[in-house]
């Protein structure tokens, strides 16, 4: 029918968006036939096609009461594109007219227009915030308000992200979309979460103590070095690699350990050394100077004052390293780059970018600073056109700052970065004051225009 031009014509709205490109990287496809295309995968999913992928998605498709507004929202989700704002909030009005049109209820009307509004929500708070930080999640559940929205939320999500384009869609993105609804959908029926902080530390602690094997004494003494929000933080099979690690390392004064972690798509690399200021910012451009991309990272600082760091990390093309010959390399390679003592700023900026197209397109670089998003940490969101030491350089203008950070979550949509940091003053407050503020948001756009960012070490 679209191709015949029958459906544009039926549907004047739908005919807007017909073979209209989006400049960019990211998205492959024309808008009408992302959302075609997206409708076919929402079909294999509903068939079963996809059990092994989405098994989440299979099971809500076969029991959501409102399955005719989930494929609308789906059809109608980019329909405002093009339109000169936002087109999530002009999309919901098209859909609230479009609706009724189809012969849709009141009800189902309201669930398509709220899910087109909304449909950039799940994958915006999964893939770029800290999804242990509980604030994150109420928050989410707050806007979503409802257990069968979350459900049709999902399933949007999923088929909005897979049919952007080949290769977009991995296990990384399944897992924290995976870990979002059911911490929502937790909060949704209880109206809570079920257990406390101190009952979740507890259980983890006893999972790990019986995974490792460990003598009694022994645990109890590593348990005391780890913070509470280390063991929050951390996922169990993280908590036993990471204890595995601290046991090797003795007393060496640098250990890097990378191993596959296939729940995510991704690579494990750990690095136990002594802390000190800066030393992310280190770490990061070791980690790009290895020939990988880092797509999460969470640091932590064991009681004693030792840095026990974790990276999610990829190749270029976004695949795991996953033979034991690259795993050692990218090992060497993140040793011999913090232990050299040469400007890490230098050579990453004389890497050739993984798709030099991307110079081709201008990315505004824009800094939003929230105090609201976390009852702990302050975040800050860059967005900025990708290169080589990207995070590098942010992490340097936040450690020019006097700025911790608690942990990094980067999302990368073509030639458009965007990075985000939870973040403390030194003594582990909130970063306040207007002027302060002020400075380290210049300081952040400066880093992601390239000024001044040959001066760090």
């Amino acid at each position: 029918m679209n191709e015949a031009t029958v459906f544009g014509r039926f549907v004047p709205d739908f005919g807007r968006v017909v073979a209209q490109m989006q400049f960019d990287m990211y998205h492959h496809y024309t808008v009408d036939e992302h959302s075609i295309r997206a409708i076919g995968l929402l079909a294999q999913i509903e068939r079963g096609d996809l059990r092994e992928d989405h098994p989440l998605a299979t099971v809500i498709l076969r029991q959501t009461p409102m399955r005719r507004a989930l494929y609308v929202s789906v059809l109608l989700h980019d329909i405002a594109k093009g339109r000169g704002g936002d087109h999530s909030v002009l999309g919901a009005e098209v859909a609230m007219k479009l609706c009724p049109r189809f012969g849709m209820s009141a009800a189902e009307t309201e669930a398509v227009a709220w899910l087109v509004r909304h449909h950039l929500l799940m994958s915006a708070t999964a893939f770029k915030r800290d999804l242990s930080d509980f604030k994150t999640v109420l928050d989410f559940a707050q806007a979503v308000q409802s257990p069968e929205r979350l459900r049709l939320l999902l399933a949007l999500t999923v088929v909005d992200i897979r049919a952007v384009g080949p290769g977009v869609w991995n296990g990384w993105k399944r897992q924290l979309l995976g870990d979002l609804y059911n911490a929502a959908e937790e909060v949704l029926r209880l109206g809570h979460k079920q257990t406390g902080r101190a009952e979740r530390i507890a259980a983890k602690q006893e999972e790990l103590s019986q995974a490792l094997g460990w003598a009694e004494r022994d645990f109890a003494n590593y348990a005391k070095r780890m913070t509470e929000s280390y063991w929050i933080a951390e996922p169990e099979d993280v908590l036993a690699a990471n204890a595995r690690t601290v046991a090797a390392a003795g007393d060496a004064p640098l250990t890097v350990s990378a191993q596959v972690y296939p729940a995510r798509g991704a690579t494990l690399v750990s690095v136990y050394t002594a802390d000190h200021p800066g030393l992310f910012y280190r770490l990061a451009g070791a980690i790009h100077l290895a020939g990988a991309s880092i797509i999460d990272s969470r640091v932590h600082t064991t009681r004693d004052g030792m840095a026990l760091d974790n990276f999610l990390v990829q190749d270029p093309f976004g695949r795991m390293f996953d033979d034991a010959d690259r795993l050692q390399r990218l090992e060497r390679a993140i040793r011999e780059a913090l232990e050299s003592g040469t400007r890490l700023a230098e050579r990453l900026a004389a890497r050739p970018l993984p798709r030099t197209r991307a110079t081709a397109f201008a990315v505004a670089p824009n800094v939003v600073i929230d105090n609201k998003a976390s009852n702990r940490h302050t975040v800050i969101e860059v967005n900025a056109r990708d290169r080589p030491g990207l995070l590098h350089a942010l992490a340097y203008a936040l450690y020019e700052s006097k700025v911790t950070i608690r942990s990094a979550h980067i999302a990368t949509y073509g030639e458009r970065a965007v990075d985000t940091f939870y973040v403390t003053d030194l003594v582990g407050d909130k970063v306040e004051g207007l002027l302060r503020l002020k400075s380290v948001e210049r300081r952040l756009l400066d880093a992601a225009e390239g000024v001044g960012v040959a001066v760090a070490a």
